[in-house]
């Protein structure tokens, strides 16, 4: 059989694990790029994920049983290029793993795992060894994460503020974790998992996650014991207990939270704040609240809430705190859009509505390596000179996760080298070989 030769004016270019073929009127434009590097993005990505930590912590959560080459760091790395490629199915993750195979060997992938493979271990290796390592990647990057005052805000009583809420994650089936309510036409109930997070202010990630049904109330997150002297928890009205309110008083931490409108108390002062047009600025009440043998004091706080294009209305907050300022407390409450913003931000920059597998374990190991996912992105965008915001930094990151790019540099001056990417797309496309 006759070899295949290039025809004679084909330049031949080569780059690490790939040849392009370039027409006579393709410009080598590329080789003027400065930011080229020895690893793919993902690769400079997941740099601090050591392999031998990895896998001694699936190895301790009885992951490393039976396991021939899909240890849980190949485990962990295929299933984070998922989450961050936004992939919907084993199908796709495979697809895209097996066009990318010597590009990824470069990041310790060394076979593309089958579908079968990958779901056998989403139902197989427990979802306690990525919750392990997702906690232990916050430790290390936590100090990271609250140096970045840009995004977190410098106010002293940030440094004091944790957050407290849920989301709920829809589910097909209803078998596994409970419902709330039934779908409006059919009547039929889907399943849920509601994640419960806490965040610290000044660093926007969540230091604790807890998985429960749907059906499951908020207020069992609220554990005073979790909580330190002089620190601050902002919470919405569903986790109204006023047990825990007394027993977080008795720790000297601060809660604020909204009012519900149907609580019964006692009012002890009542006093108003006018401004000098003689209209409210705030309301101050101090009342008890009196149920099953506890007499707890607090303070409500009441403000008009004035947003643009909408009715102005008054809004009742409920804090144990007697000393901060009617508008530090204020503002201590509407710092709850940070955790509010976090969901919404996993949700619209990583796959959560179809997941890897139908078991409990392989939804909690999809939602873990999404925070995962989430966390070493939010710690890039804090080490950057250039102002991302998250969505648009995800996005990027997605388009050039498997080139040959210094990551740093690229991100911090992309616009010369996407110049460069986007003028070779445009090119005509390379001449066939002749036979």
């Amino acid at each position: 059989m006759q070899s295949k030769r290039l025809k004679s004016n084909t330049i031949c270019r080569s780059q690490p694990f790939m040849v392009i073929f370039v027409s006579p009127k393709t410009k080598l434009t590329m080789g003027k790029s400065s930011n080229f590097f020895g690893q793919p993005i993902y690769g400079q990505l997941i740099k601090s994920l050591d392999r031998d930590k990895i896998v001694e912590i699936s190895r301790k959560h009885g992951g490393e049983k039976y396991v021939k080459s899909f240890d849980g760091y190949t485990h962990l790395l295929t299933m984070l290029y998922a989450v961050i490629q936004r992939f919907d199915s084993l199908r796709e993750i495979e697809t895209s793993m097996t066009a990318e195979v010597r590009k990824l060997h470069h990041v310790g992938i060394d076979t593309v795992p089958k579908r079968s493979t990958l779901s056998d271990a989403n139902a197989r290796r427990s979802e306690k060894f990525f919750e392990e390592v997702y906690r232990g990647l916050y430790v290390a990057n936590k100090d990271i994460l609250s140096s970045d005052s840009r995004r977190n805000g410098t106010e002293e009583w940030i440094r004091r503020l944790r957050i407290i809420d849920s989301t709920t994650i829809t589910l097909f089936s209803n078998a596994i974790f409970k419902g709330v309510g039934r779908h409006p036409k059919t009547g039929k109930k889907k399943g849920g998992i509601k994640v419960h997070s806490v965040i610290h202010a000044n660093e926007g990630i969540p230091c604790d996650v807890q998985f429960t049904s749907a059906a499951t109330y908020d207020s069992f997150m609220l554990a005073p014991s979790h909580y330190g002297h002089n620190e601050i928890v902002a919470l919405d009205r569903a986790y109204i207990n006023y047990a825990k309110f007394e027993e977080l008083t008795d720790r000297d931490v601060v809660y604020v939270t909204k009012m519900k409108s149907n609580l019964n108390y006692e009012v002890l002062v009542d006093c108003m704040h006018q401004n000098p047009q003689g209209l409210m600025e705030y309301r101050e009440r101090v009342v008890v609240f009196r149920k099953d043998g506890i007499n707890h004091i607090a303070r409500i706080i009441t403000y008009v809430d004035i947003k643009k294009g909408k009715k102005p209305r008054l809004i009742s907050l409920l804090t144990n705190d007697f000393d901060m300022p009617p508008e530090t407390i204020v503002a201590i409450y509407r710092r709850r859009w940070q955790i509010e913003s976090l969901f919404k931000q996993i949700k619209q920059n990583f796959p959560m509505r179809y997941f890897y597998g139908e078991s409990a374990n392989a939804i909690k190991i999809q939602i873990w390596v999404t925070l995962i996912a989430n966390l070493l992105i939010s710690v890039l965008q804090s080490t950057l000179n250039r102002r991302w915001s998250f969505s648009g930094l995800a996005t990027i990151v997605r388009i050039v996760l498997m080139y040959y790019l210094n990551l740093e540099k690229f991100l911090n001056q992309p616009d010369a080298d996407l110049k460069i990417m986007l003028a070779e797309a445009s090119e005509s496309p390379p001449e066939l070989l002749e036979n």
